[in-house]
């Protein structure tokens, strides 16, 4: 069901797991990137220019090429099943491509990096001066967002750590922002709601390390923490209020996760290092 603006109206809620429990482990090749097409099979992209698709015995179901030949950004399944992918070598802007996501409207959000030097012909070590979420639908700019109200940048403009980026059921606009481990939340207008920077009382862990970014059914926001010491995943309510920790209480993750939420809630956990997907169930 939507509301008037296109928010999608959020089912009852659901009591969170205490503990969340471990359904099923497989290790894949290359799995930076990870995005459910649905509740049994999942893409991932990493190092190469191939993006696979795997399904929940670890087997190959498909695998397709970048039209570039060079390593996807970051990618994103629209609601009709269609995969898109952010395409490092796309001379037909004035920046970089970097995060992307489809939106409940089927619009497409796309994190952009510009610099006043920009030159798309040698972009691999370019200090990004300018970050922004642009607004698509299908190839026209519909919509810019960069700074707050008082005209400050509302991300922070380099390019040494990843960003991630993902729209709420309410039509919130989430941003992981890792070179300054931050969430940055703005509502569908691009009005600044919240920064998150970590549980208010961190005392399990150590500095908040930001990472990749989902929402669920419910409006619940879930970060990756790349803490040195436990990595673990923060689950948030719509408003930024932090509820509870998700650990795996089978094995320990590994640093660098990538995580999204199938259609039923289950949570997936892709290991950079180690190749592992978890898929994990935290409501009950």
């Amino acid at each position: 069901m939507e509301g008037e603006n296109g928010a999608q109206a959020s089912p009852p809620d659901r009591p969170l797991l205490d503990d969340a429990n471990v359904v099923t482990e497989v290790y894949i090749e290359n799995n930076d990137r990870l995005a459910c097409l649905n509740d049994e099979q999942f893409w991932t992209c990493g190092d190469d220019d191939i993006i696979r698709l795997y399904n929940l015995q670890g087997e190959l179901v498909m695998s397709v090429e970048s039209k570039s030949g060079n390593t996807p950004e970051d990618m994103a399944v629209t609601q009709s099943g269609e995969l898109l992918y952010a395409d490092p070598d796309d001379k037909s802007r004035s920046g970089h491509l970097s995060p992307c996501c489809c939106t409940a409207s089927e619009d497409i959000l796309v994190l952009m990096l510009k610099s006043d030097d920009y030159d798309s012909d040698d972009d691999e070590f370019v200090l990004w001066t300018h970050t922004k979420v642009v607004r698509y639908s299908g190839s026209t700019e519909k919509q810019s967002i960069q700074w707050d109200d008082e005209g400050h940048p509302l991300y922070f403009g380099s390019s040494y750590f990843p960003k991630y980026l993902c729209e709420n059921r309410n039509l919130d606009i989430c941003v992981s922002d890792c070179d300054i481990d931050e969430l940055v939340v703005v509502n569908e207008s691009g009005k600044l709601r919240f920064r998150y920077t970590g549980a208010p009382s961190n005392i399990e862990l150590e500095d908040f390390v930001a990472g990749c970014i989902t929402t669920d059914s419910l409006g619940k926001i879930l970060i990756a923490d790349n803490n040195r010491l436990l990595h673990c995943i923060h689950i948030l309510d719509k408003d930024g209020h932090f509820l509870r920790y998700i650990h795996n209480n089978k094995s320990e993750w590994s640093r660098d996760l990538c995580i999204c939420v199938d259609s039923k809630d289950n949570l997936f956990v892709a290991e950079e290092e180690t190749g592992r997907v978890t898929k994990i169930q935290y409501y009950e």
